[in-house]
């Protein structure tokens, strides 16, 4: 097995840019968190809309045949039922298999943030979902999301999902901070390091890793 060593002048310039990177990294850490926040305030869709939480005026759906009458709704689920009958990504959307309260099985992107649920505890409660309204679309077109969705049971309806999220589609908190985080240490480093080994090859404290011409051509002389 043939062992490739970095030389050392690399190795520095790499351990001088990972530092630098921290610096952006840090104060992105301490202002993103805030601006998350804010972000997520941004998206709150008032209560009684698509994605929001659901009030005494929204149908409360029995069947698919209520579903299909009516342009919004909700569904009242038994406790955490509605997230632990089977579920898939679909198009980059995660759905859930609910069961309606006829035992029929349909898919729904819910908004979690929006449930609320009566009771002393999430687990022996009803949990009712936000507002929703139909999306007609053939599922079975997505092979892979039908095997996870109905891994344990199959769904009664494969022509629609419910959409329970609406507006207020917001970002993971991962997604939204770690990201941009990462992607700055990635540029610092990127721009940082042929920076830094410039400098020192300029200095005569590193070797060209490709010397400029005039220096390769004092050196034919």
């Amino acid at each position: 097995m043939r062992y490739h060593i970095l030389r050392f002048d690399i190795w520095l310039c790499l351990l001088l840019s990972v530092l630098l990177s921290l610096i952006p990294a840090n104060i992105l850490k301490k202002t993103l968190p805030e601006k998350y926040e804010n972000y997520k305030e941004e998206h709150k869709v008032d209560v009684g809309n698509i994605g929001g939480k659901a009030d005494e005026n929204t149908y409360r759906a029995q069947n698919i045949e209520d579903l299909l009458t009516h342009d919004t709704f909700t569904i009242v689920s038994k406790g955490i039922e509605y997230k632990n009958r089977g579920s898939g990504y679909y198009k980059g959307m995660y759905l859930h298999a609910v069961t309606l309260p006829s035992g029929e099985r349909v898919a729904a992107r819910i908004n979690s943030d929006s449930v609320t649920t009566d009771g002393d505890s999430i687990y022996t409660g009803n949990s009712t979902l936000p507002v929703g309204k139909i999306i007609k679309e053939d599922l079975t077109k997505e092979e892979t999301f039908i095997n996870q969705i109905e891994f344990k049971e199959p769904l009664t309806t494969t022509d629609f999902y419910i959409d329970m999220v609406g507006e207020a589609e917001i970002q993971s908190e991962e997604y939204y901070i770690e990201m941009p985080i990462m992607f700055s240490q990635i540029i610092t480093v990127i721009i940082a390091f042929p920076l830094f080994h410039m400098i020192g090859s300029k200095l005569g404290i590193f070797p060209y890793i490709i010397a400029p011409r005039k220096k390769r051509e004092s050196e034919w002389d």
